[in-house]
């Protein structure tokens, strides 16, 4: 089995991922849209969205990442939002997009060292999208996640045992600038 170490951009705060990703995605849904743009707002933080305005992310089993290092927060959208995104606060890196009670994490492709990030093979909730440019066709562009996603993650699931082990729990909230 394949091991990958991904990091934030000071290279504090670390993700060790094992084998391949259940799936590779690049998301259009208005809350990654908007999560990105606060994200982008904190001191030093980075914008990691594709040219399409989506986020590309590489979905792994829970129980095959293993994080180090201190200093991480979590930026949830409302305070009852399921997801959260997870921060390295030492360079305001967007580390992960974690559903909390999911089996699966969600590692943005922009951590991955130059050029060895895994590409998309499909754009998911493309009816979110406000920008009216068409997608380039280069793989598919569904409105909604696709039976097939949903599949994969359950596939993923039963090998899991129907597991969800936690990654990082109980983070404290992020700071963000008082404008956001």
């Amino acid at each position: 089995m394949s091991t990958t170490h991904l990091s934030c951009r000071c290279g504090a705060c670390r993700f060790k991922v094992e084998g391949a990703p259940i799936l590779t995605v690049d998301c259009q849904c208005t809350s990654c849209r908007r999560a990105a743009d606060r994200i982008a707002a904190l001191p030093g933080g980075a914008d990691d969205r594709a040219a399409t305005g989506g986020l590309p992310y590489a979905l792994f089993r829970k129980d095959r990442v293993t994080a180090t290092g201190e200093g991480w927060a979590e930026m949830r959208l409302t305070a009852k939002s399921p997801t959260r995104r997870v921060i390295a606060t030492c360079c305001n890196t967007f580390m992960a997009l974690d559903f909390s009670k999911g089996h699966w994490l969600s590692v943005p492709t922009a951590r991955w060292p130059d050029g060895q990030a895994p590409a998309p093979e499909l754009r998911t909730m493309c009816k979110d999208r406000t920008d009216p440019a068409p997608l380039p066709d280069d793989i598919p562009n569904p409105g909604t996640h696709t039976a097939a996603f949903m599949v994969r993650l359950v596939a993923a699931w039963a090998k899991m045992g129907f597991r969800s082990p936690k990654i990082l729990p109980d983070l404290p909230a992020v700071k963000e600038p008082d404008h956001v």
